[in-house]
């Protein structure tokens, strides 16, 4: 509804929430997590584009293995009647979190690599097959992650494979295929992969 969506636009973009007119500071590190089952999207009202364009990432989750499927299956037989949330310890304190959040601001981007981002982006809004190409927000959104994915892979700079790494999670819910295409089974994943190709790696 359009209340729950007011209120979900507020939460992540200002970091707070109101009620009766009194806000509330969200305490940081703030995250918002979603999900989407495509069975029951009838009856639901689909998220603008300005508030998917909000979510650094849309990631698909595919059914497990049938390997995965046994030891979902073994877990579950080994709690007995033990609670599950009794078994979770923390990993990282608020403190950490906030630590490598600023540590993957200092990984260094070249600007050829920051003009690579541009491309990209540029190339999603002249493509014939994407309806509505992605916005600026879909920019720093690859150039925050790609610093993420370097410190991840131990580097204190970003490489193009780095981009590339982020581009399909960070693009494949800000981009809409056009109804023809999207008619033919075509997925923005699909494109968006088409376009790290097409587009001229920097040397």
């Amino acid at each position: 509804p359009a209340k729950t969506q007011a209120a979900l636009f507020e939460v992540m973009e200002e970091r707070q929430i109101t009620i009766d007119g009194q806000k509330y500071k969200m305490d940081l590190p703030f995250i918002v997590l979603a999900t989407q089952n495509p069975i029951e999207q009838e009856g639901t009202y689909r998220l603008p584009e300005a508030q998917l364009d909000r979510f650094l990432f849309k990631i698909d989750v595919d059914y497990p293995t049938a390997q995965e499927e046994v030891e979902i299956l073994m877990r579950e037989q080994s709690l007995k009647d033990n609670n599950k949330t009794d078994q979770i310890t923390a990993t990282l304190s608020k403190a950490q979190v906030e630590g490598f959040q600023k540590l993957v601001t200092q990984i260094r981007i070249e600007p050829n690599l920051i003009k690579y981002i541009a491309d990209i982006i540029i190339n999603t809004r002249s493509n014939p097959f994407l309806y509505l190409g992605a916005s600026p927000r879909a920019s720093i959104a690859i150039l925050k992650a790609s610093r993420a994915f370097a410190a991840m892979n131990g580097r204190d700079f970003v490489t193009p494979e780095d981009i590339k790494q982020a581009a399909i999670p960070v693009l494949q819910h800000r981009v809409i295929v056009t109804p023809e295409r999207e008619m033919e089974g075509v997925t923005t994943k699909q494109i968006v992969k088409q376009i790290i190709e097409t587009v001229e790696i920097p040397r």
